[in-house]
């Protein structure tokens, strides 16, 4: 059995290094400028002498993006009668016998011609990447399975024409096109996204500011997750680059914690990194030990903290220096925070024992100890 999953692991691997590059270039909305891009990126391969082949492309006999098309070499579409009408779809079979180094493939999410080989063009880009052909294409952010709910509510329209996440993961490369919303709203008042006359239209439907926000935001936390996913996948752990994750180590001692904290705070905004507020309850700390005044400072700091964003951990233990280094062990922190010596919780740890094996630790890791004024 074990051997048969070795065999079906290497098959698979091979397969892979076959495959054809997968490049998906994603908007947030129809206009911003994704095939005119994918045009610019296959003149620059033709030039360079790469054999790159148009498979499919929708212009919206937008000026700027049928001059792109000048001197690109097309792969006729294939004709199909359907309901009476004579209809045009990619020719898939012809781009796989031709076999170019790339093909352009736009409108990712388009739902085939019934008779088709698949019922979605994604499918067809499978089957091209699969026979050894690089593939560069385009989406909207509206066309993501996972992403229909949010899209509806934002848009109040529903999206039939969707694509499996899985599609994305695929990709090699993700490109984001980005704009603004006013220069998004400015192409279509140029009539450089549609006709004259359905601007109005759209102005008062779709291409409204917050709406246009929205979908952009959603685009960039969709590319910005592709890529950690990509970094997670492909860079071993060895040499990958640590999110900065800061522990801030506090007392009873009211005033003291609230500098850390508040100096935390800053350090995490600058770095943008999640950081937490660690309190270590000694026996002498215990509930029915511990001052009722202490006890409110305490409670008002883990306020503090959870309202600048930080997330609290308390640990029960005697030995502050090993607790706080175990902490630092399994929250993955690059950076600990802690008070000057004259504060009681510093006194704490450097009269411990194990505070040199700290310092040892901590000498011979990653992690940097912040002494905070």
């Amino acid at each position: 059995m074990e051997k048969e999953e070795s065999v079906q692991h290497f098959l698979e691997l091979i397969k892979k290094s076959r495959r054809g590059k997968f490049k998906i270039y994603i908007g947030m909305s129809a206009g911003v400028g994704k095939t005119y891009r994918m045009l610019l990126e296959a003149q620059a391969l033709l030039r360079n002498g790469i054999d790159v082949k148009i498979g499919y492309i929708e212009t919206h006999n937008r000026k700027e993006t049928l001059a792109q098309l000048e001197g690109l070499p097309l792969i006729p579409r294939r004709h199909l009668f359907y309901k009476g009408k004579d209809l045009e779809e990619m020719d898939l079979q012809a781009i796989i016998n031709l076999r170019p180094e790339v093909v352009i493939v736009d409108e990712l999410a388009h739902t085939n011609i019934e008779g088709s080989k698949n019922d979605k063009r994604w499918q067809d880009v499978v089957d091209i990447l699969n026979a050894g052909i690089n593939v560069i294409s385009a989406v909207n952010i509206q066309h993501i399975e996972s992403l229909n709910e949010d899209i509806e509510k934002i848009t109040g329209t529903a999206i039939r024409e969707r694509i499996p996440d899985s599609v994305l993961q695929l990709a090699d490369e993700v490109v984001n096109i980005d704009l603004t919303a006013d220069e998004l709203i400015d192409r279509l008042k140029e009539g450089k996204i549609y006709d004259e006359k359905k601007v109005p239209l759209a102005l008062g439907n779709f291409f409204q500011t917050e709406r246009i926000l929205q979908l952009r935001e959603l685009a960039l936390k969709e590319v910005a997750h592709l890529l950690e996913r990509k970094i997670d996948i492909e860079i071993p752990k060895t040499i990958k680059l640590r999110p900065e994750l800061l522990l801030a180590c506090i007392s009873t001692n009211e005033a003291s914690a609230k500098i850390i904290i508040r100096k935390t705070a800053r350090l995490a905004s600058y770095y943008r990194s999640k950081w937490f507020v660690m309190y270590v309850q000694t026996d002498t700390e215990s509930s029915d030990k511990i001052r009722l005044s202490s006890q409110r400072y305490l409670i008002n700091n883990f306020k503090l903290a959870t309202e600048l964003g930080a997330e609290v951990i308390k640990v029960k233990s005697n030995n502050v220096a090993k607790a706080i280094w175990e902490t630092a062990e399994k929250y993955e922190i690059t950076t600990i925070c802690i008070g000057k010596p004259h504060f009681k919780f510093y006194q704490l740890v450097i009269k411990t024992a194990v505070f040199t094996q700290l310092l040892n630790k901590l000498s011979k890791s990653d992690v940097d100890l912040v002494i905070l004024s």
